[in-house]
Order: structure tokens, then C-alpha cells, then sequence
């Protein structure tokens, strides 16, 4: 596989097995009145249930405002296929595209598309090179939030020890890279912490569990296991619940169904959230306003909006923005069911979204 494909087999720092399929464009619901903005979403990859969070968000800003969406993405990560389809949208006539950018070889194919008159918003992974904002985590800050999580767990800085493993399913790629330095960062102020790793624990889901079922081989008495991905949570508490009497305290990202299972078992001990709904429905927000001249942010010149970080284990769920405490029995629904994830976010919709462009922060600051 090559480099370029392999990037765009990441989900967000998500990756898993599918077929080589291209899905068809398909279009959201749009008012039967009147002329609808058309407005493209693509992702890099689709099928995955993190992404169709994202893709749930997206939806309801559609809904919300009365945009035509055509929502479509490559099933294989292909990169070949997802520039075909980002193309194929904007010679059809879409006012305004958002796009995951998962690496540097769409980067100027979609400054050709920003330069003839269409404007571009990034969400969940970005390439600097780019000339479009971009709505995702704080990647560094958010590593450095699981990493102390960890070392937190393992009694704090002054008393933790043991070793500690690092897992990247895809070594390299930028947001991850982040995620990795600001996790390493946070270990580093536990002296009696060795890092083992970090490992590549590549980007499918069968071979993820088998990676780390290596590393717990390894290493036994190993203390605490953290990944980078959004599978490594569940493959981490697969692991914990086959090895019982091999204890380890365990950590990664995203809030699907299947990590939040793993954590209500006790099999895995945290998952960062980042706040999918916001990827979604904000850029559909943000190109409406530009489309319908209800901004004049220049969007060519970048700029980052933190979709803000949740952090969730069994006894403690935290929401970004002063968003309503949930329960985790609360989350899980939000997480099954997107009506009431709309409903939840309306807070978020008519504050930070709705004055989104208070939010604009340089484009670095996504790696501080």
C-alpha cells in the first residue's frame, strides 16, 4: 500500500478493515421551498461509528439551516477515490466543501478547488497546507489529558511506576504525532514510569488486538497500556478481560458504543472524547455564513476552532464549553441515538457555533 493510502486509512485517529467500495454521493433532507445552498461533506473513510457521529452533526446543521448536503467518502481510505470525490462535488456545482484532510497529498488539488471561488472547511484532520480553517481537537493538549490521566491512576507523579506502553496505529501522521508528544510529555513527569514504546499497533482491528496482546506478552507485569486511536480502547479491554490476573490500567480516544462498553465493564479505564457533533455541525455553519455573507472571515487565511475535549470514565464524564453533566448511562444514549445528541448540543449550537467566529484561533495553536 502506499503512503498516501495509507494516511487516509486513519479514521481521526481511527482506522478499521473494510471493502475497497467508493459509496455514491447521497444527499441529506432539504426543504421543498426555495433554492438550498449545496454544500459537500466528505470524510476519509466511512462506516466507522466515530465518523458517522461526526457525519450525524453535519446532518443536523443541514436540517437546521436548510442546506443541501451531499455527504460521501471512500469505504477503503482510498486517496485516490476521496480527491475523485471532493472533485467530482465541486465540479458539480457545491457552493462550499468540508473535508477531512488526512495528509499532504490533497493539499493542493484543494487549494485549486479554494482558489476558483469555492470555499473549504477541514474537520477531524487537517494539513496545514491547506488554505481553509479547521474545526478538530487540540491534539497536544489532549495527549498531555489522557497521559496524566494514566499517571493519575497509577497513584500520581511522585509514586507512580512501572512500566507504561504507547501505542500509534499510524506512525507519522500529524494529529497522532500530537497526540503521542503531548501523552509522552505528561509520563515524563512520573520518574518511576518506563515507557515501552512507542509501538506501531497498525490500523486495522484485528491486527491492532494482536499488537498489543504482543506487547502484553512482552512485557506482564506491564502497568498501563495507552493508545492514540479510536479502536485501541476496545482492543485494550478485549485484552484485559482475557487476561484477568494480568492487571493494567488502561487509556485512549473517541466514544463509540464499543469503548464505552469496555469502560462500563471495568475492562478499560478512560477514553478522550472530541466532541464529534461540533466537527460536523460547525463547518456546515461556518460555509453557510461565508456563502450567505453573514461573515467576512477570510477562510483562505486558516485559522483552528477546538471542538474541545471530553474525558470520560466510568465515574466521570466531562463535556467541553460548560456543556449539562451527563451521567455515563446519559452518554451512552447520546452516543446511540443522534436525536438526542441534537437535543443535548443546543447549548453548544446557540453559543459557540452560533458566534463561532469569536472561537478563531491561529492555525498552530491546534499542536500547542
Amino acid at each position: 500500500m502506499s503512503s498516501s493510502k495509507r494516511l487516509l486509512a486513519l479514521t481521526g485517529a481511527i482506522a478499521l478493515t473494510v471493502s475497497a467500495a467508493v459509496v455514491p454521493v447521497t444527499s441529506a433532507q432539504s426543504p421543498a421551498a426555495g433554492a438550498p445552498i449545496k454544500l459537500g461533506f466528505v470524510t476519509h473513510v466511512l462506516g466507522n461509528p466515530f465518523i458517522q457521529q461526526i457525519v450525524d452533526g453535519a446532518e443536523a446543521a443541514a436540517a437546521d439551516l436548510g442546506v443541501d448536503l451531499q455527504v460521501t467518502g471512500p469505504e477503503d481510505g482510498s486517496a485516490e477515490a476521496q480527491l475523485a470525490l471532493i472533485q467530482g462535488l465541486a465540479d458539480s456545482g457545491v457552493q462550499g466543501i468540508a473535508t477531512s484532510v488526512p495528509g499532504s497529498t490533497l493539499a493542493d488539488p484543494l487549494n485549486a478547488i479554494i482558489d476558483g471561488g469555492v470555499p473549504v472547511v477541514q474537520f477531524n484532520l487537517l494539513d496545514l497546507g491547506v488554505k481553509a480553517p479547521y474545526v478538530g481537537e487540540r491534539s497536544v493538549a489532549s495527549g498531555r489529558i489522557l497521559g496524566q490521566a494514566i499517571v493519575d491512576k497509577l497513584g500520581g507523579a511522585a509514586t507512580a511506576t512501572g512500566k507504561v506502553a504507547v501505542g500509534n496505529c499510524f506512525p507519522g501522521f500529524p494529529v497522532l504525532e500530537n497526540r503521542q508528544r503531548g501523552v509522552l510529555e505528561s509520563l515524563a513527569t512520573a520518574p518511576g514510569i518506563t515507557v515501552v514504546g512507542p509501538s506501531d499497533v497498525t490500523a486495522t482491528t484485528t491486527t491492532n488486538y494482536a499488537a498489543w496482546e504482543s506487547i502484553l506478552t512482552a512485557n506482564p507485569n506491564i502497568a498501563g497500556m495507552i493508545g492514540l486511536c479510536a479502536f485501541d480502547v476496545n482492543s485494550l479491554g478485549q485484552l484485559q478481560a482475557a487476561n484477568p490476573e494480568t492487571p493494567f490500567v488502561s487509556g485512549g480516544y473517541d466514544l463509540t458504543a464499543e469503548n464505552l462498553a469496555q469502560i462500563k465493564a471495568g475492562n478499560a479505564y478512560i477514553s478522550l472524547g472530541q466532541t464529534p457533533f461540533m466537527q460536523g455541525y460547525l463547518p456546515i455553519k461556518m460555509l453557510y455564513d461565508k456563502i450567505t455573507g453573514a461573515t467576512d472571515v477570510d477562510f483562505a487565511a486558516g485559522g483552528f476552532i477546538d471542538a474541545g475535549p471530553e474525558n470520560v470514565t466510568a465515574d466521570s464524564v466531562t463535556e467541553p464549553y460548560d456543556l449539562p453533566a451527563l451521567t455515563f448511562e446519559e452518554l451512552e444514549a447520546i452516543a446511540a441515538d443522534p436525536a438526542a445528541a441534537r437535543a443535548y448540543f443546543q447549548p453548544l449550537v446557540d453559543g459557540v457555533i452560533a458566534n463561532w467566529s469569536d472561537y478563531l484561533e491561529p492555525i498552530e495553536n491546534e499542536g500547542k
